[in-house]
């Protein structure tokens, strides 16, 4: 073990324009617990100076869990006979938003599968519906569209869009996507760039055939692309696909994930991912939160269907009432010394470059 190379390696990861790949496996690679406090250590001051002790809320409606797709990892894909599919009306959506807005969260993200029938122009008069009558931003999930779609939906007031890549190699992305192409969701989010959305992506840590060296490269890619928001999940096996008897993802290298990719990016806006949380007895959330993510997602999708929207088994906050999900996102937050920032809490890019061992300098000096 040697703490003075481990900071030396994560200084130069964060102080570089583009970091080596082979720095990253390393980071990747920590294995003493001692090593791993210190990456998250780091990771959480970076946070801290980057995005500030606030953590932000994004309020989450899954309006449709039909999908086109046969991703071998979601719940959600189409050969899952044993799924009960719904669309939310249009009622109930904006009955969810306001539900939001009461809360005093400035923030909807409106998710689905990809669904075939899910209408460009119903959607542009939905979010011109939504922004009419709140105060909000809108952020859009709803996979590989048109540009001409995307364009639409930017001009009817869409702030972000979510489009995770799940994994940059390519070999990989093929095998666990038999009908969807890596080159056109390439294509997908760099339209969304130039639409000038604030684009998000992500990655699923512990998919079948996932080396360290591809967790690597996609923490690159996240800094090539200079993502507004990036998404790390945890790979949950659900009964209902081909990866059914494949083991769960690792919980401490999706953590080493977040921090080292809060490290490289800096400033992007991370959540503490459902999924992360939906493992084992305890909300392993607050786990991310220590370790740079700076985000919560609570869940607004009307009771009887939340339940329904199984990308993996077992997702937490299914059953939680309105008033129960912000009374323990604030006792989440005050348990780690944070605050929640009820704000829209739009990215706001940081111009500090000072290195993580000056950081920890001054931290310590304060």
């Amino acid at each position: 073990m040697n703490i003075k190379m481990l900071h030396t390696v994560i200084d130069r990861v964060f102080s570089a324009d583009l970091p080596d790949c082979a720095d990253i496996e390393y980071l990747l690679s920590l294995e003493h617990d001692r090593e791993i406090t210190v990456l998250f250590d780091c990771a959480d001051m970076v946070r801290k100076e980057f995005v500030g002790d606030e953590i932000l809320l994004r309020g989450l409606v899954e309006f449709s869990n039909y999908c086109r797709n046969t991703c071998f990892y979601c719940g959600l894909n189409k050969n899952n006979k044993q799924l009960q599919r719904y669309r939310l009306t249009d009622d109930q959506i904006m009955s969810a938003v306001k539900e939001i807005a009461d809360a005093k969260i400035k923030t909807v993200v409106l998710q689905s599968g990809e669904d075939d029938d899910l209408d460009a122009f119903w959607l542009k008069k939905l979010i011109e519906q939504i922004k009419t009558n709140f105060d909000i931003a809108v952020t859009l999930s709803v996979g590989e569209r048109s540009y001409e779609d995307y364009k639409l939906w930017r001009q009817a007031g869409v702030d972000r869009y979510l489009l995770k890549i799940e994994t940059t190699d390519r070999e990989l992305y093929q095998s666990l996507h038999s009908q969807r192409s890596f080159e056109n969701r390439l294509k997908c989010s760099r339209n969304l760039k130039k639409l000038d959305y604030q684009n998000g992506s992500g990655c699923l840590v512990g998919l079948k055939g996932q080396t360290i060296k591809s967790l690597a490269e996609d923490i690159i890619f996240f800094k090539k692309e200079n993502f507004e928001m990036i998404g790390i999940g945890l790979f949950i096996p659900h009964a209902s696909t081909p990866l059914k008897n494949e083991p769960l993802g690792n919980l401490k290298l999706a953590l080493k994930v977040i921090a080292i990719t809060r490290i490289v990016t800096k400033d992007a806006n991370m959540p503490a991912t459902t999924a992360i949380g939906s493992i084992g007895k305890n909300d392993n959330r607050i786990l991310a939160l220590k370790a740079g993510a700076n985000v919560l997602m609570p869940n607004f999708t009307p009771l009887p269907y939340r339940k329904l929207y199984e990308i993996y088994p077992g997702k937490r906050c299914v059953f939680e009432q309105s008033d129960e999900r912000i009374e323990y996102i604030e006792s989440m937050a005050e348990s780690i010394n944070r605050t929640i920032n009820y704000s829209r809490g739009d990215l706001i890019k940081h111009k500090t470059q000072n290195s993580v061992i000056a950081m920890s300098a001054n931290y310590k000096n304060n």
